[in-house]
Parts: structure tokens; C-alpha cells; sequence
């Protein structure tokens, strides 16, 4: 009995330990959460209670913050869109800081190139803000006649359990108002079919397609 209830401590600071490599957001509250309220029976079993009451603590603080980020992940007025001119000088910042994770997600989105076509008219970017810090950067380029092809959807990992991209599709106006009335994205290796169908996308022949709301 001693020996399980040994193993049954380590498993939660474990849980902690591991909880605290997480750059997901909601991985790190999650895996925390489990590890202290394991920690919490460890140590009122075996009597030390400052260490089960520290991690009482713990346990009500993760269940505080995972209750607000589920509040807020589809929250409007959380995050909010901006159009910037693709030679702007904090998105190419934000491009080049993230260059090899973005470069992971979607290969084929080369950001020198598509600058100098930005700056023709043809690209519109736009930047997912949650407060004053870049969360994401949705790139689409005009193909004419309202139609838009996304090249770039991408969020920083530990906003990705978040999916704030939705807000550039659903919420803030901001393709409607640079003229866009249908988005399209060619699938490629690896592409999240649920994600796009979660922000609308249905397939339509060749490439995923979803109207514009104005």
C-alpha cells in the first residue's frame, strides 16, 4: 500500500514537472491542474499539510485560468484583427522571429517573394492581436473577382488550442472590407481538414472554399 501510494506521489510531481515544459497554454494548465490536485491527496493522506495546502492553491488558481481561456477563446473583443501593409515593419518582424516554425506549417509561403507582390495590391495581411502581443498572421492573396487564396493561417504554438484565425473568417469584417466575397485554400500535406470545417471551409473540388460574411 505504501509503495502505490509512493507511486501515486511521484505521478503528480511528474504531472507538475512535465506541466511546466508545455508551450501550449492549455496543455501547461491541464497537465498543472491534474499534477496538483494529485499532489493535494498525496500530501493531506500523508499528513503535510502546508505542501497540501500549496497545492489546494495551485489546483483553484488552474481551474480559475482554464474557466477564463475557455471563456475567451471564441471572445470578440479578446482578440481582434488588423490589416497591415505586408512590408510593415512589425509583421515582418513577427515573420522573421517565427520564420521556421511558419516555414513547418505552411512551406510553400515564401515571405521575401510575396512582399513585393504585397506591395502591388495583390496580398492582404492581416495580424491576430490579443492585447498588444502578434498572436497570428493571415495572409491572403487577391485573385480577382472577390476571390481570395489563403497562403499563410498561422499561430503562435501556444495559442494554437485557440484557433484565433476564426476571428479573421467570422468576426472583425476585415476581408469583406478589402473586397474579398469567397476565400479558397489548396490543400496541402498535413493541412488540419477539421480546423478549416471548425472556421467554415468546405471542399470544393480541388480546394477548400468558404463565403465571405460581409
Amino acid at each position: 500500500m505504501q509503495t502505490v501510494l509512493e507511486a501515486f506521489g511521484w505521478a503528480g510531481s511528474l504531472l507538475v514537472v512535465a506541466s511546466l515544459m508545455q508551450a501550449r497554454v492549455l496543455r501547461f494548465r491541464w497537465m498543472n491542474l491534474s499534477g496538483a490536485v494529485i499532489a493535494t491527496i498525496y500530501n493531506a493522506v500523508i499528513g503535510v499539510w502546508p505542501f497540501a495546502f500549496m497545492n489546494l492553491a495551485i489546483t483553484v488558481i488552474d481551474i480559475y485560468w482554464l474557466w477564463r481561456l475557455y471563456r475567451e477563446r471564441h471572445d470578440a473583443a479578446v482578440y481582434r484583427v488588423l490589416a497591415v501593409d505586408a512590408d510593415n515593419a512589425f509583421l515582418r518582424h513577427v515573420l522573421d522571429v517565427h520564420g521556421e516554425d511558419i516555414a513547418t506549417h505552411a512551406p510553400g509561403f515564401d515571405v521575401e517573394a510575396d512582399a513585393g507582390t504585397a506591395a502591388g495590391g495583390t496580398r492582404h495581411t492581416f495580424l491576430v492581436v490579443r492585447g498588444d502581443e502578434a498572436v497570428g498572421v493571415v495572409a491572403v492573396t487577391d485573385e480577382g473577382a472577390g476571390r481570395g487564396r489563403v497562403d499563410l493561417d498561422w499561430v503562435k504554438e501556444r495559442f494554437r488550442d485557440f484557433t484565433p484565425g476564426e476571428f479573421v473568417y467570422r468576426e472583425s469584417g476585415a476581408l469583406a472590407d478589402a473586397g474579398f466575397s469567397r476565400l479558397e485554400v489548396v490543400p496541402r500535406a498535413g493541412e488540419d481538414g477539421d480546423y478549416l470545417r471548425r472556421v467554415g471551409f468546405t471542399m470544393a473540388g480541388e480546394r477548400w472554399a468558404r463565403a465571405v460574411t460581409p
